[in-house]
């Protein structure tokens, strides 16, 4: 069985309650399959994913053994 490493930084750790899951990659075919296998909620407003650590769209194919992390936007002064 593939599977796919999911990480969640800042407040998606807290709001997911976790850091990081491993999921089965059967039947996912880009990240907001991802997203949606493992929420039940929409994609929060302007949150960023990357896949093995390079930013992508939420159309970007995955595939198994790759690391999908989700990131809130990034805000600072």
């Amino acid at each position: 069985m593939k599977t796919i490493s999911v990480r969640y930084f800042a407040s998606l750790r807290e709001k997911m309650g976790k850091s990081e899951e491993t999921i089965d990659a059967e039947g996912i075919s880009c990240v907001a399959e991802v997203w949606a296998k493992v929420s039940h909620e929409p994609i929060p407003a302007h949150t960023l994913v990357a896949i093995n650590q390079d930013y992508v769209s939420w159309h970007q194919p995955v595939n198994g053994g790759d690391e999908v992390a989700f990131f809130p936007p990034v805000t600072g002064g």
